[in-house]
């Protein structure tokens, strides 16, 4: 390998992953990190560490000129950008170029061509790739309301705005009413400006039912160009991609070559270099399904280990090997199809799954809400077993802040077959353990679950089609009621342990006391618990001969046996088993603070004791709370203003993306109690309405 070493111009899971790959090729890795990230996991996974300086509110893995002076003073010959961040920077590849660095990615030109969404547009559609119907590009590098709303009168509605320099969903707005046109353009350029650094946005008529199908393209300095396979990526949330897989189910051999052929004749057009994805928008529902071009990534991207698995391929690898210039042989397993490039066939199935922190809200008749989750990693397991990948830069002892992005790990199973997979990935997504912050694993799990995914007919809209539906996004929300009672009963034994541990076994506390009154068994303790949105909890249980009888809200008594594992090395986090007569389960435990977190069959719970009955409510009801902690960037009302239910009367920003407070009801704006710019935490008060009376 010609680089001696090289600068990692990241951090989080794909630093680590980065980082695996320079070990293993005996080249060294310098790691930065921000203030917050000294002593986080790619920190340690590399040889090199140099803490980088902060710059008031911008984040220091922007900072180009502070990034190329660590990279000479360490003696650093390429940097690795990974994904987001500078990846698809033009100006940061050719400052790093400039100072004799070489930047494994595209060229600068490449980057500035394909990074931008209007500019790719029409190279794609002069490589004869087809480009979404009915799409404008204006002369000017962006659109402003007036021009989406002319668009709009002559395309129709629905429409969507993209931010034109960058991807992951931000900066994204779907308008389906003319009135919408306004507030999403002036969110979408904020977003895009807060993510990329650049606010232009880009509009086009919206296709649905579409899946979203990328090809992955390497391309060297010798003409050589591949097509190897491609992902499917329709799982979606608000455009953000949620599980992939590789290759794609149900598409004809026709359409796949077509679809790697365009991103070939692209790639050849545009003069790539390095890695690409190509992505696509598929036709759903139709005999024979048109395709167009959405984007072109240029850099690794996040679902590249699905890709890895099918083809054994280490593609940062690749992407080291084709910055030195090397050129590459692909040749075995491959097929012509007569294109100007070539295309490796897969063998077997991988599907991954992105696991973020998020806590789920709403639900039960109000909209389910995904919000952004922090706190600290109390306790953490990786699942094992065959066919199983973990891509992470947690560890126990880590702390999840709105600083960053909100994605944790990716979570991948590979099989011999789709079916093989996707077996293997719910049971890892089962078995995986984050306690002390909230994540999005078992959602996941219950969405792999459904019909649509099980039989491959998942498009870009279904995930929001079923949060829309009630049933469903019950369904999707939470666990089962019984496997619920099951974790609280699970909790119920823990607490008995936890009493009995501290006596030395000599009181187990509420759960051994006897009545005063009578003789026999000891009379029920009673434990009101509240969960991390504030619903209570009500268990009952007691200690007999051979274990606990629990109940749960009032319901039938449940006979437990439980058993205490050993403590681990690091102590933190706990296991232990409860039987009843159903059968018995494992579970993990850790407490963070007045919060116990536990993780058993269906997912992870958290639950704190409830304060006494005699403690007031701290808010008035119609106060309007901070769901999460963010930064206010704006503020819709005035006291005085009348509002509706629904009307948005602040803006948080909180892990690069927006979330709009609004009236609980139609009223009146009583006090706005914060301003734009101030940070908020979870639970701050921000403004109070007053129920309108109904007449």
């Amino acid at each position: 390998m010609p680089f001696d070493r090289v600068l990692i111009a990241n951090r989080g899971e794909i630093a680590v992953r980065i980082a695996a790959t320079l070990r293993r090729l005996g080249v060294e890795s310098v790691a930065v990190h921000a203030p917050q990230d000294a002593g986080t996991p790619h920190v340690a996974a590399c040889d090199h560490a140099v803490a980088l300086r902060a710059d008031g509110e911008r984040s220091p893995y922007l900072d180009v000129a502070q990034l190329v002076e660590i990279a000479r003073r360490t003696g650093s010959d390429a940097v690795h950008p990974g994904y987001g961040f500078l990846a698809e920077r033009a100006d940061a590849a050719r400052a790093f170029e400039d100072a004799g660095i070489a930047w494994i990615g595209p060229s600068p030109q490449a980057i500035d061509l394909l990074g931008d969404k209007i500019a790719s547009k029409r190279t794609a559609a002069e490589a004869d790739v087809p480009v979404v119907p009915g799409e404008t590009i204006p002369p000017d590098p962006g659109v402003d309301a007036d021009q989406v709303a002319a668009f709009a009168a002559e395309a129709g509605l629905p429409l969507l705005l993209k931010a034109s320099a960058g991807g992951g969903g931000k900066g994204m707005r779907r308008v389906d009413e003319a009135g919408q046109i306004g507030s999403a353009v002036d969110a979408a350029r904020r977003e895009a400006q807060a993510a990329f650094g650049r606010a232009e946005l880009l509009v086009e008529r919206l296709v649905e039912p579409a899946r979203h199908v990328e090809v992955q393209i390497a391309a060297d300095a010798h003409g050589g160009v591949w097509a190897i396979g491609e992902r499917e990526c329709s799982l979606q949330r608000r455009h953000q991609k949620l599980i992939e897989e590789s290759p794609a189910p149900h598409l004809s051999d026709e359409l796949r070559r077509d679809l790697h052929a365009a991103a070939v004749r692209l790639a050849t057009a545009a003069g790539y270099r390095n890695l690409g994805t190509v992505e696509f928008l598929v036709e759903s529902g139709v005999a024979s399904p048109r395709f167009y071009f959405l984007e072109m990534n240029a850099r690794l991207q996040v679902e590249h280990p699905v890709t890895e698995l099918v083809h054994g391929l280490d593609l940062v690898e690749l992407q080291l090997r084709i910055a030195d210039g090397a050129q590459i042989d692909l040749a075995a397993a491959t097929r012509d199809d007569g294109a100007d490039g070539r295309v490796l066939e897969p063998v077997g199935h991988a599907i991954e799954a992105r696991i973020c922190a998020e806590r789920i809200a709403g639900g039960d008749g109000a909209a389910v809400q995904f919000l952004p989750a922090t706190g600290p990693v109390v306790g953490y397991a990786e699942p094992r077993g065959a066919g199983v990948r973990v891509d992470s830069g947690l560890v126990a002892g880590s702390v999840v802040s709105t600083a960053f992005d909100p994605m944790l790990m990716k979570v991948i199973a590979y099989g011999r077959d789709r079916a093989q997979a996707r077996e293997r990935l719910d049971r890892a997504l089962d078995e995986l353990t984050v306690l002390g912050v909230q994540t999005n694993a078992a959602f996941l799990r219950r969405l792999l679950a459904r019909p649509e995914v099980v039989e491959g007919r998942q498009t870009t809209t279904m995930v929001e089609a079923l949060l829309a539906d009630a049933t469903a996004a019950g369904e999707l929300r939470r666990p089962p009621a019984a496997a619920a009672a099951q974790a609280a009963r699970a909790t119920a034994a823990w607490r008995h342990h936890e009493l009995d541990d501290r006596s030395g076994g000599a009181d187990a506390g509420p759960f051994d006391r006897r009545d005063g009154w009578r003789i026999g068994p000891p009379a029920w303790a009673r434990l009101r618990l509240l969960d991390a949105d504030d619903a209570p909890l009500e268990l009952a249980a007691r200690v007999i001969d051979g274990g606990l009888e629990v109940t749960v809200d009032d319901g039938d008594p449940q006979r437990l046996a439980v058993a205490i594992e050993p403590r681990s090395a690091d102590g933190a986090l706990r296991r232990f088993e409860v039987a009843d007569d159903r059968g018995a389960a494992r579970w993990s435990v850790a407490r963070d603070g007045e919060w116990l977190w536990v993780h058993g069959p269906d997912g992870t719970w958290s639950w704190r004791d409830a304060p006494e009955a005699a403690a007031a409510a701290a808010h008035g009801s119609g106060s309007l709370e901070a769901p999460l902690p963010g930064v206010v960037i704006a503020v819709k009302a005035v006291p005085g203003d009348a509002v509706t239910a629904g009307t948005s009367v602040v803006v948080l920003e909180s892990m690069k993306m927006e979330l709009d407070v609004t009236a609980p009801y139609d009223g009146i704006v009583q006090t706005i109690d914060v301003a734009v710019g101030e940070h908020v935490q979870r639970g701050q008060v921000l403004a109070a309405v007053e129920q309108e009376d109904a007449a």
